[in-house]
């Protein structure tokens, strides 16, 4: 992914984490909703729902910085360890979610639909994490030992 000639890999890359940012921002709208309500009615706010949110505003953040062109290809190995991190921490929410209303029957409930929604979009963003730090890994084992893009004699 050289900065000069903008490579499939970088389209394939940006692609990949634009998809991930759109799944973070609407896993912080989900669970944001229930947020709100609980601050509105001064109810009690519980703390896997702010874990949900945190673990969405960081992947956010993430993806708005790996749109910048330089940033996976400056710090493959590193990108590969955060991708990796985030992937634990979006499988843990399905996890915790996915406990309490996979099995869960709606009866018409908005809100348990809703939630049962959460549940699926926090399992694809936990793949598409995984998919990431597996690409990520493998861009880094590709290009381990190649040269610089300015002189060519130094390696990276």
């Amino acid at each position: 992914m050289t900065r000069s000639s903008l490579s499939v890999s970088y389209f394939a890359f940006t692609a990949l984490h634009l998809v991930c940012f759109a799944l973070a921002l609407t896993v912080c709208g989900l669970y944001g909703t229930d947020l709100q309500r609980a601050k509105h009615f001064d109810e009690y706010t519980n703390s896997k729902w702010v874990y949900a949110v945190v673990v969405g505003a960081l992947s956010a953040a993430t993806c708005a910085l790996y749109f910048i062109p330089f940033i996976i290809e400056a710090g493959t190995i590193f990108v590969a360890a955060w991708d990796a991190i985030l992937f634990v921490l979006w499988i843990t929410l399905f996890g915790v979610f996915g406990k309490l209303y996979i099995d869960e029957n709606a009866h018409g409930d908005g809100n348990i639909e809703r939630m049962k929604h959460a549940v699926w979009v926090d399992l694809t963003s936990a793949l598409l994490w995984l998919a990431a730090t597996v690409a990520t890994l493998a861009y880094w084992w590709k290009h381990r030992q190649t040269r610089t893009v300015f002189t060519g004699r130094a390696k990276v």
